[in-house]
């Protein structure tokens, strides 16, 4: 694309926080423009702060207060003399009044005209609009519905299965599926609770669910002069809770004409409301690639830069030369998709304890290196930095790109192996099975995925005997390095000298039962072991004592994994599998097996919080009776709302929160009689 000879604009406010707030001060900065961050005083040492070139604190952390101040951002701007503010995604990316506010001030909003805006924006009205255009929709009521009863009789008409939607709505928030009448009352209820609290907007419509589908969508672009084109198609059906987890281009359920005819159905919709900036149009498609329209997005989209990786454009540098009227400089003809590319959402969560949100400040914070055009880590925290529960737990994107999508997907699983996280739980190890799941190397995908493949949660990938021969190997040679280390510590007596087993057994804790391996060192990196099983494996690592991740050679490939030291060994996590390893001599190893198994304590009767949050509403009280499944009480976390639910029948013995409390992780909320 080519070059102005001067930035469309001088200094840029960027009213937004966390990875993408630096996302765009990368394109800014690269493209000679000055920037204003706009922070909370929760975020007064945040990333995107310290990367601004000014800085102005617009509240307190509440978003409300802060982030969805029109009026003190455009303040804020005014001040610093900021000719333009680009809105990011979320808060007030797709706020058209705010966008008013903008020009009225005499500032360009870097994004969609208002009137294209309140019309693609509203997903009521851009339905009608789609309708009008010509595209395919999905069969639904098409308008605002007063109460739960009027859902309950449009979900009947309808037929279930429904999606219960907010109108504002994205990021998967204020979204439920109904299979019954009871689902859409509770679905209703909570779904408008939550748009109200992220959006300001608590309108609901209903939609058929389609089984089994899949989540494509059109990047589209266009130009104050007319202009639209379209940079191809993702797909985004990896999701948990209506949430994308992992997004790649292109989509490996498209043929050239289907993508052909969506390219073309989302520039036509874009034409019709006048688009002027980067957008998105969202598509559910059947297996047998029919599509219909779900909904446009009328900002940049957290998955952008999988479009950005395969066609080589940068979609902020083009929203922003749009918005001071520049024309694309790009026809539709010279899109060019090149390779494939996959981005994993690297959340603040605990896969381990069903995705509960983790906050916290991080520790250590170790990414794969960059490398352009192939691997890219977008991020709006380092280390040091904190997570806190009144925003997104996003941590990071991981980007990879590969000449087809099986070489993508293996720089995604090599690259996860290589990030290292402490201090906070996070979703990599999650990430990581999913990479190495066979239906998702098949492309075989649905926005069921998740459900469908890890049906009772996800507690680690599956461990086959190949994979703990190589984990096992790697606890030999950084025990075998520290050993060597140990020799080499001054002041020992002399005519002592230390010698150290060259027999070791790798025992796995769950089972109580290892491999023993012989261990010869050649040199300082390179280490010879025989299985007792037979043959031979050279260990090449490349690990020194206290390093959190071991990186190394095992038969000449390349591999990495997350290390935590434990008593007697480490505990290692590789391709998603987590698996605590002892390591002993045979002598040391007879003695382990002597010692008593520790059980865990009895918590039956203890409802302990998963998360951090705060109480929205107690649903019980001491005394009271529960069946299986009633609910106790609503948790808000990450601008979610959670329901917990009794996990048995039983009487509540007592009750040890009230709404409005405070609560961490693990916090004991109430107790049942014996």
């Amino acid at each position: 694309m080519p070059q102005a000879a001067k930035p469309p604009f001088a200094k840029i406010l960027v009213a937004n926080r966390g990875e993408i707030a630096c996302r765009i001060m990368n394109s800014a900065r690269r493209m000679g423009i000055a920037t204003v961050a706009v922070h909370s005083q929760a975020d007064a040492q945040a990333m995107h702060v310290e990367m601004a070139d000014e800085a102005v604190c617009i509240g307190p952390a509440a978003a409300a207060l802060s982030y969805l101040d029109g009026e003190k951002i455009i303040e804020a701007a005014l001040k610093t003399g900021a000719q333009a503010i680009h809105p990011g995604y979320g808060f007030l990316s797709e706020n058209a009044d705010f966008a008013e506010s903008c020009a009225a001030a005499g500032l360009v909003f870097i994004g969609p005209n208002p009137q294209a805006m309140r019309m693609m924006g509203d997903k009521i009205r851009s339905k009608t609009c789609a309708l009008q255009a010509g595209v395919s929709v999905v069969p639904g009521h098409v308008g605002e519905i007063a109460d739960a009863e009027e859902a309950v009789k449009i979900a009947r008409e309808i037929g279930y299965p429904v999606m219960i939607k907010a109108s504002a709505g994205g990021g998967g928030k204020g979204m439920r599926i109904a299979r019954s009448d009871a689902q859409v009352r509770e679905g209703f209820q909570s779904a408008r609770s939550e748009a109200r609290s992220a959006f300001g907007d608590e309108r609901i419509f209903i939609e058929k669910y389609i089984d089994n589908p899949r989540h494509v969508e059109i990047q589209v672009m266009g130009d104050k002069h007319g202009n639209i084109i379209h940079l191809g198609e993702r797909e985004c059906s990896i999701q948990r809770r209506n949430q994308k987890v992992v997004e790649e281009a292109p989509s490996p359920l498209l043929d050239a004409q289907t993508r052909q005819a969506m390219g073309e159905q989302a520039c036509a919709l874009a034409r019709a409301v006048g688009y002027d900036s980067a957008g998105t149009v969202e598509f559910v498609a059947g297996q047998d690639r029919s599509f219909h329209f779900l909904e446009m997005n009328t900002r940049l989209q957290v998955e952008h830069p999988v479009t950005e990786m395969v066609t080589g454009v940068d979609l902020v540098e083009m929203m922003i030369r749009a918005a001071a009227g520049e024309p694309l400089g790009l026809a539709q003809e010279e899109v060019k998709i090149r390779g494939w590319a996959v981005e994993t959402r690297i959340y603040a969560e605990d896969p381990w304890r069903n995705f509960m949100p983790s906050i916290g400040r991080i520790r250590r914070f170790l990414a794969p290196p960059e490398e352009a055009g192939r691997l890219r880590v977008d991020s709006g925290v380092g280390e040091g930095g904190e997570i806190s529960m009144h925003y997104d737990p996003m941590i990071a994107k991981l980007v990879t790109w590969g000449k087809d999508r099986k070489a993508a997907i293996a720089a995604q699983q090599a690259a996860l192996d290589g990030f290292c996280i402490e201090g906070i739980a996070h979703n990599i190890p999650f990430l990581a099975a999913i990479m190495a799941n066979r239906r998702w190397r098949e492309g075989r995908l649905s926005t069921g995925f998740i459900e469908e493949e890890f049906p009772g949660g996800f507690a680690g990938a599956p461990l086959n005997e190949e994979m703990v021969e190589r984990l096992s190997l790697m606890a030999a040679a950084m025990d075998h390095v520290e050993n060597l280390r140990r020799r080499q510590i001054s002041g020992q007596l002399p005519g002592n000298d230390v010698n150290f087993s060259a027999e070791r057994v790798v025992w796995r804790e769950d089972a109580r039962t290892g491999l023993a391996l012989h261990v010869e060192c050649e040199s300082a990196k390179l280490i010879r072991m025989r299985p007792d099983k037979g043959g031979e494996h050279v260990v090449e690592p490349q690990w020194r004592p206290g390093q959190p991740l071991w990186r190394g050679r095992i038969d000449g490939v390349p591999l990495s994994a997350h290390v935590r030291r434990i008593l007697n060994g480490y505990e290692l996590t590789h391709h998603g599998a987590r698996l605590a390893l002892r390591v002993y001599s045979p002598f040391e190893a007879q003695m382990a097996r002597l010692m008593p198994v520790r059980e865990a304590a009895d918590t039956a009767r203890l409802v302990i919080s998963p998360m951090p949050g705060k109480v929205l509403s107690v649903a019980v009280k001491a005394g009271q009776a529960v069946k299986a499944g009633d609910v106790l009480c609503v948790v808000e976390a990450m601008k979610m709302e959670n329901i917990l639910r009794a996990e048995r029948d039983g009487v509540l013995e007592a009750v040890h929160v009230a709404p409005g409390d405070a609560i961490g992780a693990d916090a004991l909320l109430m107790e049942f009689g014996t």
